[in-house]
């Protein structure tokens, strides 16, 4: 990526407390000097990328974990020098964390975005997953946060245990007053992600339950100014990921931290372990997530989807419009059997 502009993703394992539904790579009851320690190995390999001919960062995304729970500052020197005044610089954050002077170091270091994660406005949901704050603090932190950034969202799930439970009148009327009561909170954007039951919760809901479910959040969303332009992300115009938005485009990215990701060139990393792909499967793999967004997916040169692009095209799930292929509402539910098909 030498004199590229690019993408960098940051990832910070440590937690508070495992929560009851996460599966990710994370770490709970971590010193504050392993974590220190975690941040300065975190800085040398910020530096080295400097030292390649990084002209300036497009986006920085700091993913957890907790970040917040790290002394972020500490990477100020390095970041700055990558970084330049239209630098997207997300940083997520729990609730908990959320104080006026957190809020303020992440400014210094020149974070001009913050993803908090609410994951449910239930409390008793809220309080079986372990989170620690009800729905009503919850909205007092993101209160807070707005104050400091403009450019705020939340992430939300969906088909945790208890939350809905079935698709009856009263409940969908539940799912819509819930929705609805954000119009008070600001909101820029919204992610809202379906329970992967990975660590085998008990009594979760039905398919059916969760898809309507997702349906009535969608349409609630958009009264709110909320525009769906990826699967589970919503935003005001303008306010749309970049960082997710470069991923989904097939851009690269660099991923440095014990659980990140990256894409450069070839070369994909994960868990800090690399491999190489055929030029083949990185042109397809770049190109088939933008099936996800509403920018569509461009078939040509791929004359072999064709025939499962207009399969779905006659069942109403996609739309075309010449080689650009678009999910329907419909066809959001479906997304991940279509691309499995494409491979």
């Amino acid at each position: 990526m030498c004199g590229l502009v690019g993408n960098l993703y940051v990832h910070f394992p440590f937690c508070r407390r495992k929560c009851s539904y996460c599966a990710l790579y994370s770490r709970a009851g971590v010193t504050q000097g392993e974590r220190d320690a975690y941040v300065r190995r975190l800085a040398d390999e910020i530096d080295k990328l400097g030292q390649t001919g990084f002209v300036t960062l497009k986006t920085v995304y700091f993913g957890g974990g907790t970040p917040a729970l790290c002394n972020l500052g500490v990477l100020a020197p390095v970041l700055r020098p990558l970084c330049g005044a239209k630098t997207e610089f997300t940083v997520e954050l729990h609730p908990l964390d959320v104080t006026e002077a957190k809020l303020a170091e992440l400014k210094a270091l020149g974070v001009n975005r913050i993803s908090m994660g609410v994951q449910s406005l239930n409390d008793a949901v809220l309080a079986d997953m372990g989170r620690g704050y009800t729905a009503a603090e919850a909205a007092r932190a993101f209160a807070l946060v707005k104050r400091h950034f403009d450019n705020a969202g939340i992430d939300l799930i969906v088909g945790y245990p208890g939350d809905v439970e079935s698709k009856s009148e009263g409940e969908v009327e539940q799912v819509r007053e819930k929705f609805l009561s954000l119009s008070a909170w600001g909101l820029k954007h919204c992610s809202v992600y379906s329970l992967q039951n990975e660590r085998g919760l008990k009594n979760v809901p039905d398919d059916d339950v969760v898809l309507d479910q997702l349906r009535h959040i969608a349409v609630c969303l958009k009264a709110l100014g909320l525009e769906r332009y990826e699967i589970s992300n919503y935003a005001v115009p303008g306010y749309e990921c970049r960082h997710n938005l470069a991923v989904w485009r097939g851009e690269d990215y660099v991923g440095i931290g014990d659980g990140a990701c990256g894409r450069v060139g070839l070369k994909r990393t994960k868990f800090g372990k690399e491999e190489l792909v055929s030029p083949e499967f990185d042109q397809k793999e770049r190109r088939l997530f933008r099936l996800r967004t509403r920018e569509g997916l461009d078939a040509s040169g791929h004359p072999e989807w064709e025939r499962i692009l207009r399969k779905y095209a006659q069942k109403g799930l996609l739309t075309q419009e010449g080689v650009i292929f678009r999910l329907t509402e419909r066809g959001t539910e479906v997304c991940d059997s279509i691309l499995a098909e494409l491979v």
